[in-house]
């Protein structure tokens, strides 16, 4: 999804000049009132990350019933 959308104006009377004004103006106003942007999620430790794949790899130790 394209969030910078490229303006254009268009409008028969005003000049090249005036048209990058009013361009000018809108993607500054989009720039200062954009929302701020999301942290990143808080990162895993390595302990925790090493305990997660060795939890999912692990052969379980009764057998399930629907096996």
């Amino acid at each position: 999804m394209n969030r910078r959308p490229k303006l254009t104006i268009v409008a028969p009377s005003a000049t090249p000049e005036e048209a990058a004004a009013v361009v000018a103006a809108l993607e500054r106003f989009m720039r200062e009132t954009a929302p701020p942007p999301v942290p990143p999620p808080p990162r895993r430790s390595p302990w925790q990350q090493a305990a997660l794949h060795e939890g999912v790899a692990r052969q379980p130790e009764h057998p399930v019933p629907w096996a």
